[in-house]
């Protein structure tokens, strides 16, 4: 277990907050975009999309360096739904056979942590994203000696995720 110089565990536990604050902030900053709640349901983002690149379409500018700054926002909009849409409840609720199969059935193949952001990659191809994940539970995953029934005991239903990607499959 990590301890903090002086045995300040209450400032540990502070430091592990505003990480996981920090690794949220993507979500948020996005939320705050469509000025959206957590709870949001598709429809709702579907039309503030619609309504925000219409807002910030670059061909509504004449001067060049606001096109620009423009087309920098309808990039930023579009990438945050897409986001949104996969981290959507409707979304993870549609998604929720597939996942619970491919957690189950699939062997891990690969994964990686980066901040408080855990990627992890399936035999199948398949790969997910969980966001939160603290660094002393990727290090008990890595140290583990079975590592996929630690992360369906610890992290596939504990953390937000997301499909991110899925390799083509050799036919």
């Amino acid at each position: 277990m990590l301890k903090k110089p002086g045995n300040d565990t209450q400032g540990f536990v502070k430091d592990q907050k505003i990480k996981k604050e920090a690794s949220m902030k993507r979500i948020n900053e996005y939320k705050k975009l469509f000025n959206v709640e957590a709870d949001t349901d598709l429809k709702t983002l579907k039309s503030t999309y619609r309504n925000l690149v219409k807002e910030w379409h670059p061909d509504k500018f004449q001067e060049e360096e606001m096109a620009k700054e423009a087309e920098l926002k309808s990039r930023q909009i579009i990438d945050a739904y897409h986001f949104l849409v996969s981290i959507a409840p409707e979304t993870i609720a549609a998604n929720l056979e597939e996942y619970n199969t491919i957690t189950s059935e699939s062997n891990i193949a690969d994964f990686k942590h980066k901040g408080l952001l855990l990627e992890v990659t399936f035999l199948d191809g398949t790969t997910y994203e969980y966001f939160g994940v603290p660094k002393s539970v990727y290090i008990k995953l890595v140290n583990s000696d079975k590592q996929l029934r630690f992360a369906k005991r610890n992290i596939f239903n504990s953390y937000l995720y997301r499909k991110s990607k899925r390799s083509l499959e050799v036919a």
